[in-house]
């Protein structure tokens, strides 16, 4: 069964900059590592990421530089810089509190120290 994209959306920029905290990449090798690691989950086009990868350069959260891969052509890289490593824990975080909720609710609840 298809994953509802709007629920990708909130946590694509998120995945990238975790890609981007073990190595710098260009857009293709983050495609393929994503779509590899989720099980076909995480499906991106290149239209969606290059726009992301731009706006989250802008943010100061990746630098971008030229370079060849093992013999290619010259690729555009993108690297982690620390404020994104910051943002990149803020966010791992706030998934934490959120997917914990989503599962308390989906069990059924739980319950709340006041109402003890």
């Amino acid at each position: 069964m298809a994953i509802d994209k709007s629920l990708q959306a909130g946590s694509t920029s998120m995945l990238l900059l975790r890609l981007l905290e073990e190595g710098d990449r260009y857009g293709y090798q983050m495609i393929e590592e994503l779509e590899n690691r989720s099980d076909h989950t995480f499906s991106l086009k290149a239209g969606t990421l290059y726009p992301l990868l731009h706006q989250m350069e802008e943010q100061g959260l990746l630098t971008s530089y030229e370079g060849a891969a093992e013999g290619a052509r010259v690729r555009k890289y993108y690297r982690i810089t620390p404020k994104g490593k910051g943002r990149l824990q803020e966010k791992k975080q706030e998934w934490e509190r959120y997917t914990a909720a989503v599962n308390r609710v989906m069990k059924g609840g739980a319950v709340h120290a006041a109402r003890c």
